[in-house]
């Protein structure tokens, strides 16, 4: 029984670093990858939702014991998650991306890397870590801090398809859409849109 608690800790301990980690690597993309002028009310209040469900989820680990398989299957897809998000940081490095919300048209569309099958890989890099961790607590009440950043996500997702469709590459914007998935990849004979 001793070794199944020390290999609890020992999971709970790499997931906790893990995540927090993950959450500094979005922090970081605020500063040094997007770059709105100042940060828009929406972008803070997503950070202040991620901070309070961070808190929550290291509090949800913590608490009691779950299954070895679920903690290291909500280990391993939140590393999907952040490969996913450091895809489109390659990707779109060069485009000036803003953040979330913000009030500005885009300048540009970027259609390489994960763009070639997602219109929002970031959203959908983030849903991910978050369904892991999520996994990784294996508690009933991750689900409603989960569906609250889900919701979320979808908004500012939409507000930035708006923002295509006001400005001149509205056309570009269409093509490219009925072409890609929003969160994933469009699956042949499904409309995914």
């Amino acid at each position: 029984m001793l070794g199944g608690a020390r290999l609890d800790i020992v999971l709970d301990v790499i997931v906790t670093v893990v995540s927090l980690s993950v959450i500094a690597q979005y922090a970081w993309s605020l500063r040094r990858h997007f770059v709105s002028v100042t940060m828009p009310v929406g972008t803070m209040v997503i950070s202040a939702i991620v901070t309070l469900t961070a808190l929550f989820f290291v509090f949800l680990l913590w608490i009691e014991t779950r299954p070895v398989l679920a903690v290291t299957l909500g280990l391993l897809i939140e590393l999907c998650g952040l490969w996913l998000f450091w895809a489109a940081i390659s990707a779109s490095r060069k485009a000036r991306l803003k953040m979330a919300f913000d009030l500005g048209n885009p300048g540009g569309l970027v259609t390489t890397g994960p763009y070639r099958y997602l219109r929002h890989p970031f959203y959908t890099s983030y849903l991910i870590f978050w369904v892991g961790w999520a996994i990784a607590t294996w508690s009933i009440w991750s689900l409603l801090p989960l569906a609250v950043i889900t919701v979320i996500y979808v908004l500012a997702a939409l507000d930035e398809e708006r923002k295509f469709s006001r400005t001149e590459m509205a056309g570009d914007y269409a093509a490219y859409r009925a072409q890609t998935g929003f969160f994933w990849p469009r699956l042949p004979g499904f409309d995914n849109k």
